[in-house]
């Protein structure tokens, strides 16, 4: 009895070991509801090979396999949508690169993996604010989202980061904010929303930034400020910003 459990304990151990073992507990998860649930979120996937796994699913997985670089990088070669959803979080962030964040850049076709991989990796990088300016001129609509979305996210958990930091942001979050594409001005949207409620200080600057952008009439300019303005107001006149950062 004892040999028994022990076997297979073990091979529950080895059973996340590789590309094939993952897939196959992908597959044994997928759901057709699940597909026609991103369809409806605007996710679609396009090439890439799409499964039908719900997030806390893929979660539970990647908390089995644990941090593994190695096979990160093979799952990402797949080309399966929820491959990659495991590949970003079990990726280890002493790891991260440049070349590695352009390569995986250059392969984002949904808004959903563009906010995990600045959420679970991209957020690690040393260069995590450089190249969230740098991404927000690229043409490419998800690639440029995923500067904007990087804002979002370092602006949520960089909690020691002083103010000028995010006022670096601001000249870009200016200049793009004409960008009619969907998922670049909810991006947008989002990283002035997520700025300002680091604290009062940068919610009345950012509250300045946003009627700048009103000014400049063009639609996507117009919806962004009046949705961000009519957050951040409300939650400064209620006195909910935080007080997060430093000067």
């Amino acid at each position: 009895m004892v040999q028994t459990n022990s076997s297979t304990i073990i091979a529950k151990n080895n059973i996340m070991n590789t590309v094939e073992e993952v897939l196959k507990e992908l597959k044994k998860k997928s759901s057709k509801e699940v597909r026609e649930g991103r369809e409806r979120f605007g996710i679609n996937t396009g090439k890439v090979i799409s499964l039908g796994v719900s997030v806390p699913d893929m979660r539970a997985l990647a908390k089995q396999i644990g941090k593994n670089q190695e096979l990160a990088l093979e799952l990402w070669k797949t080309n399966i949508h929820e491959a990659r959803h495991v590949a970003l979080f079990i990726s280890e962030k002493k790891k991260i690169t440049d070349k590695l964040m352009e390569t995986w850049l250059k392969d984002f076709n949904s808004w959903d993996i563009v906010d995990n991989a600045c959420s679970s990796f991209f957020i690690h990088s040393p260069n995590a604010y450089e190249k969230a300016i740098e991404w927000t001129s690229r043409k490419k609509e998800f690639e440029k989202r995923t500067g904007f979305s990087l804002m979002c996210y370092l602006a949520v958990h960089d909690k020691q980061a002083e103010d000028a930091k995010f006022e670096q942001f601001f000249p870009y979050i200016y200049k793009e904010s004409n960008d009619e594409r969907n998922f670049v001005k909810k991006a947008i949207n989002w990283a002035i929303r997520q700025i300002g409620k680091r604290n009062e200080r940068l919610c009345k600057k950012v509250i300045k930034l946003t009627k700048d952008i009103q000014k400049k009439e063009d639609a996507s300019s117009k919806w962004i400020a009046a949705d961000a303005l009519r957050e951040l107001e409300k939650y400064l006149v209620e006195g909910k910003i935080k007080d997060v950062g430093k000067k």
